[in-house]
């Protein structure tokens, strides 16, 4: 099997730069060490008040047997306890001296030696929790060699227990118990770890890398239908964000294919504009021996239909621009728009059968700053939409009003157009797709070209185009064009001449 024909879910990581991610650096990696190391933080939070307890139940155990020792020893009728008994209990109890203590009187009870100095005094009554830890640490860190006192009360009796001993036997007893908790501690650690890594990998690392490794082949082959995911049937976020991401990758081959079919257009067009060109070459010559004839009605025509051809070539010529997704500048000027909106009237030629009104109520003095050819196409494209809308409405009802008005103002520097027309409105589909290709069509065949190329030319000329209003009949565009800033001296100078 080929790179090619492999199947998408099962390519792994491998094609990332070509290689598969090493263990260390995959999510499932990370993954498992974040977990180690968190079981190991809980376990040393528990470790930390299970070695200060076990402390004070050794010394407390320690205590109590001392204790019962001196019950026996304090039942002795002899003020001298002979020195091999005493010896005998110190050496059972591991301590060095055994004090009892009552009604403020204190009777040595045994002892072997007597040290010179006693380094720490032991209440085992106290049980702050930052006290017991503190001490307990303070034995496994410098104990070893030091003597204590540990005291304490015999059950309820009143009387006060003290001995003396050497913390080596406790200290060695605390770090035997804290190695057996380390060794239980990191197997717990590992099982617990283990059964999360597995269950955590189960349900999210393994979706997210069949999403990532998804990822990876549908970008390698966008157009093959076969490297869309499959989501699974999850109602959690994963499940979501997985058909969520089956939707997009529909989408962009949709949106690849309709590239291709422009791609395809634009080749088509490139052809049939070189032959058109050469067809309207020779329009144009023909127009110029009409020009020569005296007859006063083909004089009359002739300036329009040289303006009409001259037009024509000129869409010829940027046809292939917009199929680059490019226009030519504006080559911006003063016009007077007024003409402009005759010259679409002339050039739409409504017939008196359509019953459609066409009413130009741009003033005559009512100047604009923009490229006139370009503009022409702006105005042309809207209204021949308009005129296709309401020339579709076959019902043949006389009452019905099909009228195409447009107006003109300006605020500030900003020239305000308006066209409206009275027709049956645009559908929900065009409006969510207003002035994209061949999605915004109003009407049945059609492509949206119009009015895409619409928006592209008014954003060229630093403006803006909205559809206002509601669903419903009529269909309303609103046009804002900017004036060109003008420099101080060019302005200096019109007012110089206006004055």
């Amino acid at each position: 099997m080929t790179a090619t024909q492999q199947n998408p879910e099962t390519t792994g990581l491998q094609l990332h730069a070509g290689r598969r991610l090493p263990v260390l650096k995959r999510l499932s990696g990370k993954l498992l060490r974040l977990t180690l190391l968190f079981g190991l933080l809980a376990e040393v939070m528990i470790f930390v008040p299970i070695i200060a307890d076990m402390r004070i139940r050794w010394l407390s155990d320690r205590l109590n047997t001392v204790a019962a020792a001196s019950v026996v020893l304090a039942a002795s009728d002899s003020e001298d306890i002979p020195q091999s008994v005493q010896n005998d209990v110190l050496l059972a109890t591991g301590t060095k001296a055994i004090v009892l203590r009552e009604k403020g009187a204190s009777r040595l009870l045994a002892v072997s030696e007597m040290p010179s100095k006693v380094d720490r005094h032991i209440d085992i009554t106290v049980t702050d929790p930052v006290t017991v830890i503190r001490d307990a640490f303070d034995t496994l860190i410098n104990g070893g060699h030091r003597i204590i006192r540990v005291y304490g009360p015999v059950g309820d009796t009143g009387k006060i227990i003290e001995l003396l001993t050497s913390d080596a036997p406790l200290r060695n007893a605390m770090l035997r118990y804290a190695r057996n908790v380390a060794l239980i501690s990191l197997f717990i650690s590992l099982i617990t770890a283990g059964l999360v890594f597995l269950t955590i990998s189960r349900l999210l690392i393994r979706p997210i890398q069949r999403m990532s490794d998804n990822m990876l082949a549908f970008a390698q082959a966008p157009d093959d239908p076969q490297r869309i995911i499959k989501p699974e049937a999850r109602e959690d976020e994963l499940g979501i964000a997985q058909r969520e991401l089956a939707d997009m990758q529909h989408q962009l081959q949709r949106t690849l294919a309709e590239q291709k079919h422009l791609a395809d257009l634009g080749l088509a067009v490139s052809k049939i504009n070189h032959d058109m060109r050469n067809i309207l070459a020779s329009a144009q010559l023909i127009s110029d021996h009409l020009a020569n004839t005296s007859d006063p009605a083909i004089q009359r025509f002739v300036p329009k239909l040289v303006r009409t051809i001259d037009r024509a070539i000129n869409y010829s010529q940027t046809v292939l621009a917009y199929g680059g997704t490019q226009e030519a500048p504006p080559q911006r000027r003063r016009v007077k728009l007024r003409t402009i909106i005759s010259d679409v009237e002339e050039m739409l030629n409504l017939d008196a059968k359509s019953e459609i009104e066409f009413k130009n109520l741009v003033p005559a003095d009512f100047e604009i700053d923009v490229d006139p050819d370009q503009f022409f196409r702006i105005i042309s494209n809207l209204c021949r939409n308009s005129i296709q809308a309401m020339a579709s409405d076959t019902r043949g009802d006389p009452s019905v009003v099909k009228r195409l008005t447009i107006t003109a103002g300006q605020i500030g520097t900003t020239s305000i157009i308006g066209i409206d027309d009275t027709g049956p409105g645009l559908p929900p589909k065009a409006r969510e797709n207003l002035f994209t290709a061949f999605k915004g069509s109003a009407r049945s065949g059609g492509t949206g070209l119009g009015l895409a190329i619409v928006h592209e030319l008014v954003r060229a000329h630093g403006g803006t185009i909205e559809l206002r209003g509601g669903e419903g009949a009529g269909t309303s565009f609103e046009i804002r064009i900017p004036d060109q800033p003008v420099s101080l001296a060019e302005w200096r100078s019109r007012r110089d001449s206006a004055s």
